[in-house]
């Protein structure tokens, strides 16, 4: 194995079966969402040609992880998104790309649904993502209120089409305080329309502590948003309906059940800007290099903030107590990053975490929670 990339694959670090990119192959949207993390809508986008590059690079770090860890071939998967990727005039030749390279990776679309139609449906078929994900925040009031007027008319009506070409869909729902109880509004939506899964991740707030965290979940508001979730699954599950209500992000395993999440980013998740920066996730903008400048197994064995975040040893302070600390590894980091300009401290949204010997909910750290599915 060479050397510069021997600590990539060091026993002491995680080493997972799979790995997913998530693409920002543009800053433009023809969208303003009162939540979104973009600071512009015009910054620098790359050429074709150096997508193209950038493709290869994620081919290459794959090849050298089959190579090197001796372990089966390492799923793959491309989220695509932007801004709004579909305002690129060559997304679609992009996706021929991908789908001349299904054999090594699976793709998926995010997207604000607004350019889908009938005839872009059909083509989206014929390209093969595994799924297309939109986001809706909420009844329609509340949706268009975030996202703008029209947007739950658009989004509602990409799902249809796609519904019809048989196309895996999927709805993100981002939590804050003036909509996380229409959740369940959004789940019945989704089922309705025979949405694969309808999920949800809590908002957060711009910057690196110093952001507003203003619309952010209280930990009490992130326990009730769970339970509405969990409220939602079991509508699914009894009605015997295909939407899968998801419950496998940061926490929900605390109401929902189910194995625990570990937080992905830099580990079996990393993040492509526009123009070529690198980051853990795209929600923890840390910039670890750029691809034009330095090829991304290089960045990825040997970036410190990489390893660290791969380091499941690393619990923080706050969680050390709790059962589940290295099962979780201390939450939604890209939150703890935003709020306390830290990756590596406790979730802000956890009601087990510990604050002076004691949860912010008063609770001691180790003794059961009570929730909508009982203890847990």
């Amino acid at each position: 194995m060479p050397m510069e990339h021997q600590a990539a694959f060091d026993g002491a670090l995680h080493r997972p079966l799979h790995l997913k990119l998530q693409w920002h192959i543009t800053e433009r949207c023809n969208f303003r969402c009162a939540h979104c993390y973009q600071e512009s809508y015009d910054g620098k986008e790359l050429a074709f040609e150096d997508l193209c590059v950038i493709l290869e690079q994620f081919k290459q770090l794959l090849a050298t992880w089959d190579r090197d860890t001796g372990t089966p071939r390492v799923r793959a998967h491309i989220d695509v998104t932007g801004g709004e990727p579909f305002v690129r005039s060559d997304f679609l030749d992009l996706l021929e790309v991908f789908r001349a390279n299904r054999d090594r990776f699976s793709f998926g679309i995010l997207t604000n649904g607004s350019f889908i139609d009938a005839a872009m449906a059909r083509r989206l078929r014929e390209l093969g993502p595994t799924q297309v994900q939109v986001s809706i925040e909420g009844a329609q009031p509340t949706n268009d209120r975030i996202r703008g007027p029209g947007a739950y008319d658009q989004t509602v009506s990409a799902l249809k089409y796609m519904a019809y070409e048989e196309i895996s869909t999927r709805i993100s729902f981002t939590a804050q305080r003036s909509n996380f109880v229409e959740f369940l509004d959004v789940a019945r939506l989704g089922m309705a329309l025979r949405a694969s899964r309808v999920w949800a991740d809590r908002l957060i707030p711009p910057g690196n502590g110093a952001g507003s965290t203003a619309l952010s979940l209280s930990p009490q508001e992130t326990k009730n948003f769970f339970e509405i979730m969990y409220r939602a699954h079991n509508e699914a599950v009894r009605g015997f309906c295909r939407t899968e209500i998801f419950m496998g992000r940061a926490l929900q395993f605390l109401v929902g059940g189910g194995t625990p999440y570990h937080c992905s980013a830099g580990d079996n998740l990393v993040t492509v800007q526009p123009n070529g920066d690198l980051y853990p996730c795209r929600r923890m903008p840390i910039r670890v290099g750029n691809l034009l400048e330095r090829p991304l197994t290089e960045l990825y064995c040997q970036s410190d903030l990489l390893r660290a975040l791969r380091d499941r040893k690393h619990i923080p302070e706050g969680c050390r107590a709790c059962r589940y600390s290295e099962s979780c590894g201390g939450g939604l980091r890209c939150l703890s990053y935003a709020v306390n300009g830290d990756p590596f401290t406790s979730d802000p949204g956890c009601w087990r975490a510990v604050s002076d010997g004691r949860c912010e909910s008063g609770i001691p750290a180790c003794q059961p929670v009570e929730t909508a599915r009982g203890v847990a």
